[in-house]
């Protein structure tokens, strides 16, 4: 039951988020009058906020990952099985492509399209390793899972405006883009680059992962503690101990 309700709060966590994607990439377009920075700004607020919020929700019941590369690297962490992440990855898969659908759904477009929306180049499949490397690195650096939702919220907002692809950094999210010719697509050929780039970003986070935070990290005691400490060795000499 345990193993259902992860897969469960993985494939409704990635639902939701392809769904907020996608729908608020539609209702930008319709509200920003051809403005292509009014609409991103709109499209990157809604992406923030429902990643925070899902993160914070369903952290507790599946770690919250919502994203195969995330779920790769623990497995090759060895923090979860292989069969497990195989079956998150089909549960991730399949909640986007279900986003997808719900979010056309909602603005009465077919349900079903293709992207004509052309993300091609180098320097896109650059933006997408290093908006891949910069989440995982946030995810594996997060010392407390209560920072985990905003840290990882925050830097997909930024990675919305300094990188050039936009930062899909999920290759499940990439996979349901390339299902809607709206303003969040993209053109199906340019998929499987944006993936490998991705997974490639998401392993090189990984490795310098190992370098950077595995060692203990000192941590200054918080003004409170210190005095406590302090108080309590001066007793300790006081009374001869």
């Amino acid at each position: 039951m345990s193993q259902l309700r992860r897969l469960l709060a993985e494939a409704l966590g990635s639902m939701l988020l392809a769904a907020t994607v996608i729908g608020s990439g539609i209702m930008a377009q319709r509200l920003a009058g051809g403005n292509a920075a009014v609409a991103l700004l709109a499209n990157t607020g809604a992406t923030v906020a429902v990643l925070a919020v899902l993160i914070a929700l369903l952290g507790p019941v599946s770690g919250a990952h919502f994203n195969p590369a995330v779920s790769l690297v623990q497995a090759l962490r060895r923090r979860l099985s292989v069969p497990e992440a195989v079956a998150r990855i089909g549960a991730q898969v399949g909640g986007c492509i279900a986003g997808a659908i719900l979010a056309h759904a909602m603005f009465e477009l077919p349900l079903i399209q293709s992207s004509m929306h052309v993300r091609a180049g180098a320097a896109q499949a650059l933006a997408e390793f290093v908006a891949t490397f910069g989440l995982l690195l946030v995810i594996l650096g997060s010392r407390r899972s209560r920072d985990t939702p905003w840290m990882v919220a925050a830097w997909i907002g930024a990675a919305y405006w300094f990188t050039a692809s936009t930062s899909f950094a999920n290759p499940a999210i990439t996979i349901a883009r390339s299902l809607t010719n709206t303003f969040s697509g993209i053109r199906p050929r340019d998929v499987p680059v944006f993936i490998a780039a991705q997974l490639l970003g998401a392993l090189a986070a990984m490795v310098i992962s190992r370098t950077l935070f595995s060692a203990p990290v000192s941590v200054a005691l918080p003004k409170e503690d210190a005095a406590q400490r302090i108080a309590a060795d001066f007793h300790v000499v006081k009374d001869g101990g």
